[in-house]
């Protein structure tokens, strides 16, 4: 019996062995103009105790602004105000959960992350790493997480990144740039409040948009495309041409492009993004180029990868009067160059999704380092 028993064990499919991936979704989200108010009501119930506190990490944007005194705090919670000028490193999220733990010696009963991609990325992590051992950098990659994340909500206050629906969080590790891509880091709860992105600066607005606009172009160009993919791309798309080519009242733009955002995040659910990101992380890893610009910097010189995705791009840089930086990679060493071209094609899933798997014979290094010269 015992025998029988083992055997039908070693016949269970592993993940990996799976033909279908059974990816998770955020299992609830508010949406809607002053939903932020409902977030004590939700996270009452996640409450494990009076000693373990919800823990929000904040951009500090807000410090000494309306939005921190709305925030539902109780008992011992804490806010924890962070700058989104750099992107999120593993050892920002590594300090983070060492000063948690330190502060109340026990799991707190959530993590909520109130910001743009930065804090969105930094929450998803620290969740992560309060139940998981080791360094954030030990789980950046696939699928190498073992244990489920504390509780975890994402409120984002600009559109674009689609972080607060993506199953990674990516992150700057010490020899890479990469996300912890898990099905546990998806979040558990997310507010979606139209409202909390008023006011953010045109240029920020514009590059976290093409952010979205750049992953439904990678998407639906892509070798992994497939019908869900395509559904929610071309969905996307279609709210992002109206946000950044049509005419909406700025309440409308903010509404539309909350959803092209989540929207975006689904369409790389099943499919993948390809070679602007895998070259913008390399930009980001060198030089600390954020990921919405850094996109945009490499996206203007794709003609041969995306030509009418490119076309659109610089009808919309022209609309909104956007000059992107120039010579950003003028004056970058051997070395430099060298490390960023890696840190590129060390995004194998990203290449293959956007040239099949030959990639390799159209990507070399000497080709990327053409594209990133112009830069």
């Amino acid at each position: 019996m015992e025998e029988k028993k083992e055997i039908a064990l070693k016949n269970i499919p592993t993940r990996a062995s799976e033909q279908y991936r059974n990816f998770p979704m955020v299992p609830r989200v508010v949406y809607g103009k002053g939903s932020f108010d409902q977030l004590g009501d939700i996270l009452m119930p996640k409450r494990r105790h009076s000693e373990a506190p919800m823990i929000f990490l904040v951009d500090d944007v807000f410090e000494n602004k309306p939005l921190l005194e709305r925030i539902p705090t109780i008992f011992c919670d804490q806010i924890i105000l962070i700058s989104s000028n750099e992107e999120p490193k593993t050892e920002q999220v590594d300090a983070l959960v060492k000063k948690i733990l330190a502060d109340f010696g026990d799991l707190p009963s959530g993590i909520i992350g109130i910001g743009g991609g930065t804090l969105l990325d930094l929450a998803k992590a620290v969740a992560l790493m309060l139940t998981n051992k080791g360094s954030a950098s030990d789980y950046q990659g696939w699928d190498l997480v073992n244990t489920p994340a504390v509780y975890h909500v994402g409120v984002p206050t600009i559109s674009g990144t689609g972080a607060e629906v993506s199953r990674t969080t990516v992150l700057l590790g010490p020899d890479k740039k990469l996300g912890i891509n898990s099905d546990y880091t998806t979040f558990d709860q997310v507010v979606l409040d139209p409202d909390l992105t008023e006011g953010v600066p045109k240029d920020q607005w514009f590059y976290t948009g093409m952010d979205c606009f750049i992953h439904c172009i990678e998407s639906l160009n892509g070798t992994f495309l497939n019908a869900f993919s395509k559904s929610y791309g071309e969905k996307s798309l279609d709210l992002c041409k109206e946000v950044f080519l049509g005419t909406n009242s700025a309440t409308d733009s903010r509404e539309k492009l909350m959803m092209a955002s989540w929207h975006g995040g689904m369409s790389i659910a099943y499919s993948q993004v390809g070679v602007a990101h895998a070259m913008s992380y390399g930009l980001g890893y060198v030089l600390g180029v954020k990921h919405g610009i850094g996109n945009c910097l490499v996206f203007q010189y794709l003609e041969e990868f995306y030509p009418e995705g490119v076309s659109i791009f610089k009808k919309m840089l022209h609309k909104h009067a956007i000059e992107l930086p120039a010579g950003i990679c003028a004056n970058l060493s051997d070395a430099e160059m060298n490390t960023m071209i890696t840190v590129a094609m060390g995004m194998a899933p990203l290449w293959e999704n956007a040239l099949g798997e030959n990639w390799k014979t159209i990507v070399t290094p000497k080709k990327l380092a053409s594209i990133y010269k112009k830069i």
